[in-house]
């Protein structure tokens, strides 16, 4: 929310004295800080009547007073998100969407409490049942299960002794066939029955282990139940194959993630319904007007389909990267059990491989925003330096060792796409998307276009510094061509010639060691001193650029401490082991690779510039989206160039570095194609940012200029030697 500033028409002062930086002051405020989701909203102090003009306003009356246009006062929940928030904003450090800390029950929306709650609620009036989501519920698993229940209840009518759970499976075959509108009460035993069940208890779970309350109704049977010889013969004939059944629903309802209201139905159904006494449990058919009195309800369901199940998390961590993570084990196990490529071949496994590095480079980003949010400034500076840039690292370093081992230079050439790749696309696709996407939802978006002067001007020092090598290799090295033919016929005319580069290493590689060698250990080495310099000047001299303030209130009703997902330990173990097992799979990417490279007709440079650049991106671009949907395009913006800053001040140094203790064929000079696409999408993108402000056209023009590029790499020839 922001208060309205007391109009300062009311005094003498002047009826126009500072109007246009209050209204000014205000579109900014309405457009700079985590909302949303974030639970954090910005907000201006309410100043008094005599002082209702700001002090800068008061000496620029009729312009746009620069301290206010740049405040942002965030209120956060807690100390930890407060930290978090403040985080974001600081240059070089990993920007973060989702909480770290668990969110109160009470102040979450009405949406998200529906996504948690359990399917024993009983609604007043649950609408229409004939939705399709329910209709793709029946076609995908509901005429099968129902099937299957009535073989089931057809084999325990033959045995006779288990015929009450003959009739309980005749019932649930009709439930399950179209459960909704649908309950399944347990009701209370007749006396009778009770005398028979001495000693019954319900206080221990079946499963073993504490239950959480939430899947953990009091529907557990007595002592005396178990000790039924029907009871023996159900758990021997029916309960094993319908919990079967119930599993697998329950799997393939969870990873299809809009149905995971029918993984918790089966996942009900198998450890609670099914374990219950027949006689204690009655189906039957919800009116709309209808609401059972008698019995506790243990299932109850509406809705087969939920679209916002895209926010599902589980104990923080978002339900996509739950799902992915079997995959990771899926590609360890087969690229290091199946090193002879029987199973699957090369290209399947360098997929998986691939698609692997998403969800560890949510885990490790979410473990550094975790331990940066509980540690002082120091330990969050060194998390993010260190862990910051280490997938794509990884993923470079293992392509030169084993480009180095074969003697191929191909690998050399495929991270310098990758490199050129994620720069081209973190200065181009990420902001444009974000401004596109967030356009449609906001006419105009505004950022402090300050702090994006300051990773402006760093982008083009680095990428001068980057290119420097190749620049002057083209000027002072010796062009050498593979085949030459002459036109003319005459030894003195025309010749055309093929397959040309700059040699460097002529005459014993003298113009190599002696001039670009040392020029290039000495970019890599002021590459580096400049980052660091921009970090002391936006976090220490220059912090008013950003002048972030963490208000000390809290939001309202928010009087609770802190309880994060993840401990400080708990998060640095996850990012030890997230590491380790992207190590594993950029090496099984790597050692996969070569197949796709030789025997794939598109260009090398095409892959490296989409696929290898831009797939471990991709949980930093789905962040930049959210924030743009939120009217934060600061932060969208500053994902993007904070990667392309990193990839050209931190990567690049740190890849010079490694090849001095491990000679590989990686050298510090591209080709023109990725000169030429670096510096224009450079300049292109400080064209865009210039005034602070966007719509989703200037997006589209950024996207647009992207795809042409990727164009070009498409229809590019290899580069010489692969």
């Amino acid at each position: 929310d922001v208060p309205k500033v007391p109009d300062s028409r009311g005094d003498g002062d002047g009826p126009r004295r500072g109007s246009l930086c209050d209204r000014h002051c205000a579109a900014i405020n309405n457009v700079q800080g985590d909302l949303g989701d974030l639970g954090c909203h910005l907000h201006r102090p309410r100043l008094p009547a005599a002082t209702s003009t700001p002090p800068c306003c008061q000496q620029h009356s009729e312009e746009v007073c620069e301290s206010c246009v740049v405040k942002t006062t965030l209120t956060a929940e807690n100390a930890v998100e407060a930290n978090k928030l403040s985080n974001n904003y600081k240059f070089g450090f990993k920007k973060w969407k989702s909480h770290v800390t668990a969110r109160p029950w009470e102040d979450r929306s009405e949406i998200v409490k529906e996504l948690y709650s359990d399917l024993n609620v009983i609604r007043g009036s649950g609408g229409s049942t004939l939705t399709c989501g329910n209709v793709l519920y029946l076609l995908l698993f509901g005429w099968w299960l129902s099937l299957l229940y009535v073989l089931v209840a057809a084999v325990m009518f033959v045995t006779v002794m288990g015929a009450p759970y003959g009739r309980l499976c005749w019932d649930l075959a009709g439930y399950f066939l179209w459960p909704f509108g649908k309950v399944i009460q347990k009701v209370e035993v007749p006396k009778s029955h009770q005398a028979c069940e001495a000693g019954a208890g319900e206080s221990s779970a079946l499963l073993g282990g504490p239950t959480p309350r939430r899947w953990r109704p009091r529907c557990w049977a007595g002592t005396g139940y178990w000790q039924r010889a029907s009871t023996a013969l159900w758990l021997c004939l029916g309960y094993p194959l319908l919990a079967l059944a119930h599993g697998l629903v329950c799997v393939a309802a969870w990873l299809l993630i809009v149905l995971i209201p029918v993984a918790k139905l089966s996942a009900r159904a198998a450890s609670c319904v099914l374990l219950l006494p027949p006689e204690r449990l009655l189906v039957r058919r919800l009116r709309m007007t209808e609401v059972p009195l008698e019995g506790e309800v243990i299932l109850c369901c509406y809705r087969a389909a939920n679209p916002y199940y895209y926010k599902y998390a589980v104990d923080g961590i978002n339900v996509f990267a739950v799902n992915l993570l079997p995959l990771v084990l899926v590609t360890l196990v087969l690229g290091y059990v199946d090193a002879p490529n029987h199973l699957t071949g090369s290209a399947v496994k360098f997929t998986l491989a691939l698609l692997s590095i998403m969800p560890l480079s949510y885990y490790i980003g979410m473990a550094i925003a975790s331990i940066s949010a509980q540690s002082n400034f120091a330990v969050g500076a060194v998390v993010n330096a260190t862990f910051g840039s280490i997938t794509e690292l990884t993923f470079y370093i293992t392509a030169l060792i084993k480009g180095s081992r074969e003697g191929n230079r191909c690998y050399a050439e495929v991270v310098k796409s990758a490199l050129t790749g994620t720069l081209v696309g973190c200065v181009l696709f990420v902001p444009g998307l974000c401004m596109v996407i967030g356009g449609i939802r906001h006419q105009e978006q505004r950022f402090n276009s300050r702090s994006a002067g300051v990773s402006s001007a760093l982008l083009f020092l680095s990428v001068g510094g980057v290119f420097a090598p190749t620049l002057f290799s083209k000027v002072y090295g010796k062009l050498v061509c593979g085949e030459c033919h002459n036109v003319t016929q005459n030894p003195l005319g025309h010749y055309l010639c093929h397959n040309c580069h700059f040699d460097l290493m002529d005459n014993n590689g003298t113009l190599y060691y002696s001039h670009v060698q040392p020029l290039v250990y000495t970019v890599s080495i002021l590459l580096p001193a400049a980052y660091l310099i921009g970090l002391f000047f936006t976090l220490k001299t220059h912090t008013h650029i950003y002048d972030i303030h963490i208000s000390d209130c809290h939001m309202p009703g928010h009087h609770h401490s802190a309880v994060v997902h993840w401990s400080r330990w708990r998060a640095l173990l996850i990012l030890l082991l997230s590491t380790l097992c992207m190590s594993a799979c950029a090496d099984l990417a790597t050692e996969h690779i070569s197949p796709i490279l030789t025997n794939s007709t598109i260009s090398q440079y095409f892959i490296g510039v989409t696929v290898l650049a831009m797939v471990p991106e991709l949980p930093e671009i789905v962040n930049g989206i959210q924030f743009a949907l939120q009217n934060n395009l600061s932060l969208s913006i500053e994902i993007g160039n904070c990667i392309a800053v990193q990839v050209c001040m931190l990567q690049i140094p740190i890849l010079v570095l490694f090849t001095i203790f491990y000679p590989t064929n990686f050298t510090l000079v591209f080709s023109d194609l990725h000169v030429y696409a670096s510096m224009f999408s450079v300049v292109l993108m400080n064209y865009i940012f210039m005034d602070g402000k966007c719509d989703y056209f200037q997006g589209t023009v950024l996207v647009m200029v992207y795809f042409i590029l990727l164009a070009v790499y498409f229809f590019a020839p290899s580069p010489s030697g692969c």
